[in-house]
């Protein structure tokens, strides 16, 4: 397993599970079968709904705390100062740890003060130890520009990132600030089947899923694929016996459109 290491040096994993849309029939076995193949890093937030479960389903792993990590966000509703901290707070509790790997605000919006007033929220957060890891998700290089006040940067951005949507226009601007990229949603949602990759698959012997995430790993790209099926959990993990050359990575970027699964982060507000 290849690991990221953040500028604090803190390091986790390349890749975890994403549990969005896993319900509490399903959170149990998907954790269960997911940690047995080898995922370390489980990746919720509070807009999901399922934080309980996924604190429920890693309790009954039975291993120690520090033996998985979790990633959780702070949902929009809950941003702000004072707001953003009595969130934490009931995250931890229905995750049923007193500590987070990895907090991130979940959407930037478009209001600089909100996300200022969060941002030191979290400041604070890592200050007491409460989070390894604090940064963001979704935002785009003009509301990171926001956080230069501060003395913590943003050590990650969690961001959509598919041959469709490649965010090639940000990576650079990532990598200069000593930001992690995280991709959600790597595999687009099932629309990653286009005549090149099908011809990579054919000549790696690997399934055209494992060459999309194998392209963001080779873009030094962490991700966070979801499923609640050993088998393809088990397809999504076997990664690390091949890799792509640079002219095949800049052959998939060549299959960004700009098309989103979901919401624009340059319009979005709440």
């Amino acid at each position: 397993m290849k690991n990221i290491t953040f500028y604090n040096d803190v390091s986790m994993p390349i890749i975890g599970l994403g549990v969005f849309r896993i319900d509490k029939n399903q959170m149990n076995q998907a954790i269960s079968s997911a940690y047995d193949i080898g995922y370390r890093h489980f990746d919720t937030a509070q807009m999901y709904g399922n934080e309980i479960e996924l604190g429920f389903a890693l309790k009954e792993l039975k291993v120690n705390r520090a033996d998985y990590l979790i990633t959780t966000k702070i949902d929009n509703v809950n941003q702000g100062y004072e707001s953003t901290l009595k969130a934490f707070q009931q995250s931890l509790k229905d995750l049923q740890t007193d500590y987070i790997d990895q907090l991130l605000i979940h959407w930037p919006g478009q209001d600089p003060k909100r996300t200022l007033e969060t941002w030191k929220a979290f400041v604070k957060i890592y200050d007491e130890g409460l989070a390894r890891v604090i940064g963001v998700s979704n935002f785009t290089i003009r509301h990171l520009q926001i956080l230069d006040y501060s003395n913590i940067k943003p050590m990650s951005n969690q961001i959509e990132r598919n041959p469709l949507q490649n965010e090639n226009d940000i990576m650079p601007y990532l990598k200069a600030q000593n930001i992690i990229p995280i991709a959600w949603s790597p595999l687009g949602r099932g629309n990653i089947h286009f005549p090149f990759i099908e011809e990579l698959a054919e000549k790696y012997n690997k399934t055209a899923a494992q060459i999309v995430l194998r392209w963001n790993i080779d873009s030094d790209v962490m991700i966070i694929p979801k499923s609640i099926h050993a088998e393809r959990q088990a397809e999504n993990f076997d990664l690390f016996a091949f890799e792509l050359n640079q002219d095949e990575i800049e052959q998939i970027n060549k299959l960004h459109t700009g098309e989103r699964i979901s919401f624009d982060p340059e319009t979005y507000d709440f």
